[in-house]
């Protein structure tokens, strides 16, 4: 197994036949094949195998499908041979391209995309023609009534599913643009970052911006001593509530349980998976295989990778590696804002899924991960909304801001992210590996197109519309950035996207209370704004204790009092255990193979805190005159070394492991506990 990629642990296609299917194999004929519906014959005529039949037979009764619809899943059967047989079989025409001027437009036209694929063409100077993709087990009925009704064939056609929903897709295309650029700002304009400051924060901010350097110019000592104050103990509850996440997230997170299993006779659903790629025309490899690697049934994923349109590199690329029938390739116009969040809301139109996650193009999710999920939501009430999988970076060897980001994402998802989960308070999430209800989803509003950290404000809006969000067990691998140009647009672009967020929960204050209460406004601005202020003020910090150095040198340190002498105290605690809880949270929950690869960080600690600090004051200056700009990250495909990545074992080791630990904490604490080695596979 390769360093930085997971082990396929298994696939549900090759699981035992549930007994309910055993009825089914009972009254065999001499030759032992089990009894087969009369639509077989049809497929037998296709030329697939009896045995391939049965086996498609048996997967169709599990998963509530149909027997082309396993076969087409398994790459057995071509869809546009199936339904062009079918359409010679009604004696229908068949229709392997549309055209998408001639579809039939109407308000609920995109529930087709999701639907049974049926579409009404209107042709100049032609009756109107209905289009279909009829289902096997439907053929002789449908062929008997054509027959009856010789006068049905001149207005009815057949095409496959993909083709239909191709020029629906397309047909469309500017209403649904439109649409989803608006939806949020239309109905809910409050949760919107379309508008950048509400008119008091305007204000608010103009007052603020004039009176902070006149009061500075009149009254100096006591303005710097006041900001000093404030700066102090905001910076104090920083580190309070890491320190809690030091105590306890890793402890949280640790106690999550073994994968459960879902209920046998609970049958899965249809899951969707939307995968944003813009420029990774290079990336197509590696996203199609990890993909491929997810256990789930073919027939039962819809997965959507979603491009701009005029990214003609990527959409070639995606397509020629995503052949199979699950996949899509969405092409979202390129209208303003071009950002990833207006992308998946475009893509969103189509799901067929009652569930969706997202990926991103360089993302290496595990393959029990929807799994995970599907079993934890089942779970869980219905408010459950979300679920976050843990992002786990790959190449902290590959440089030091690499080793950094390492350690950063560590403390934020291992850590941080369980306690927020475990004590109900509103939760951030991240920008990938999110698992949604995909009815929450979609009653939040889903993705506001014009805030550039989407996954943030949707964590926030969410918990305000009484929806919980939770965290996986395993994890995506990404890889961190390892330059400084590329990590600084980044970065600017999250920092950018807190201060939205900020921004737009903190419109209606009383009644954001109202909404999270006073934990969830602490925990909102600790995670969020506190992550900004901390960046923005970090400089500022700095000048107080060189300022206190320089009295304490210049031998006038007992003439400027006991406070500022306390002060001083607390801005050592605070730069100190900043440093020191940045690197801790990391390390805590980090493999020893992780540890080894992130080194010892204690000297790049304080120069990683100033970048950030350059980054956030690039992101101040640019949300107002840039505030939409989307600055993408460009990836490559992952080289991660076994040092880098850590020993991905596969996961049926892992959870040994695991329930050795777990026997061992019952005999100790005398209760059960779930330790969770935090390799780089999980």
């Amino acid at each position: 197994m390769c360093a930085g990629e997971y082990s396929n642990s298994g696939n549900l296609d090759n699981s035992a036949t549930p007994p309910a299917f055993t009825a089914d194999l009972s009254n065999q004929d001499a030759s032992g094949t089990p009894p087969l519906p009369d639509e077989a014959r049809f497929f037998l005529a296709l030329g697939i195998g009896k045995p391939a039949l049965v086996a498609a037979f048996l997967k169709a009764r599990q998963h509530g499908t149909t027997i082309e619809r396993e076969l087409i899943a398994e790459g057995v059967l071509d869809p546009h041979i199936f339904y062009e047989a079918m359409a010679e079989f009604l004696g229908l025409p068949y229709l392997d391209t549309i055209n998408p001027a001639n579809v039939f437009l109407t308000e609920t036209i995109d529930t087709q995309l999701a639907g049974g694929p049926l579409l009404r063409l209107s042709r100049p100077s032609l009756p109107a023609m209905l289009v279909m993709a009829p289902e096997a087990r439907h053929a002789l009925t449908l062929r008997d009534r054509i027959s009856s009704s010789p006068d049905m064939r001149t207005g009815l056609a057949v095409a496959a599913p993909q083709t239909i929903r191709d020029a629906i897709w397309q047909a469309n295309s500017h209403a649904r643009i439109e649409a989803v650029s608006c939806r949020l700002f239309g109905d809910a304009p409050a949760f919107s970052a379309r508008v950048v400051v509400s008119g008091w924060q305007g204000y608010a901010l103009g007052a603020f911006s004039v009176s902070l350097p006149l009061a500075v110019l009149a009254w100096p000592e006591l303005a710097l001593f006041l900001m000093h104050i404030g700066l102090s103990m905001i910076y104090l509850l920083a580190i309070g509530f890491r320190a809690a996440a030091l105590r306890f997230g890793a402890k949280e997170a640790s106690r999550l349980p073994a994968v459960p299993a879902a209920p046998q006779d609970a049958p899965l659903p249809v899951y969707t998976v939307l995968v944003a790629a813009y420029h990774e025309a290079h990336m197509a490899p590696q996203i199609i295989a990890a993909l491929d690697r997810l256990d789930w049934p073919k027939s039962l994923l819809d997965i959507k990778i979603v491009c701009e349109a005029d990214d003609r590199a990527t959409i070639a690329a995606m397509r020629e590696h995503a052949r199979s029938a699950h996949y899509e390739v969405v092409e979202v116009p390129p209208q303003g804002p071009r950002t990833k969040p207006k992308a998946l809301d475009y893509a969103l139109c189509g799901a067929r899924g009652d569930y969706v996650v997202i990926f991103d193009a360089e993302d290496r999710p595990h393959p029990r991960q929807l799994r995970e999920a599907h079993a934890r939501f089942l779970a869980g009430p219905q408010t459950l909304g979300c679920l976050q999988a843990p992002l786990t970076i790959s190449n902290a060897g590959a440089s030091r801001i690499a080793a950094l980001f390492a350690l950063e994402y560590a403390g934020q998802f291992r850590s941080l992210l369980p306690l927020l989960a475990r004590l109900g308070l509103p939760m951030p999430l991240g920008g990938t590996s999110n698992h949604f209800r995909r009815a929450a989803l979609e009653a939040a509003g889903a993705w506001d197109p014009f805030n550039v950290t989407e996954d943030a404000d949707l964590g926030i809006r969410l918990h305000r519309m009484g929806y919980r969000c939770g965290v996986l067990r395993l994890a995506t691998l990404e890889d961190a950035p390892t330059e400084w140009p590329v990590w600084r647009a980044q970065r600017s672009r999250w920092f950018k996207g807190w201060l939205q967020t900020m921004l737009v929960h903190f419109r209606a204050p009383l009644r954001l209370y109202a909404e999270i209460g006073a934990a969830g406004l602490i925990a909102l601005f600790l995670t969020t704004g506190g992550m900004l202020f901390s960046a923005l003020a970090h400089p500022l910090l700095a000048v107080f204790i060189l300022r206190s150095i320089w009295l304490f040198a210049s031998g006038t340190w007992l003439a400027v009092g006991l406070a500022e002498q306390v002060l001083f105290g607390i801005d050592i605690a605070n730069i100190i255990g900043s440093y020191c809880l940045f690197a801790l949270l990391g390390r805590k929950p980090m493999s020893a193979e992780e540890r080894a690869a992130v080194g010892r960080p204690w000297v790049e600690i304080p120069a990683y805190w100033i970048m950030l600090s350059v980054a956030a004051w690039k992101a101040m200056f640019e949300v107002s005159s840039n505030p939409f700009l989307w600055r993408k990250t460009p990836h490559t495909p992952s080289v991660a070394s076994s040092k880098e990545a850590g020993n991905l074992r596969q996961q049926e080791e892992i959870e040994a492991k695991n329930n050795g630990r777990t026997d061992r904490a019952q005999h100790t604490n005398g209760h059960s506990v779930h330790i969770v080695t935090h390799d780089a596979a999980l």
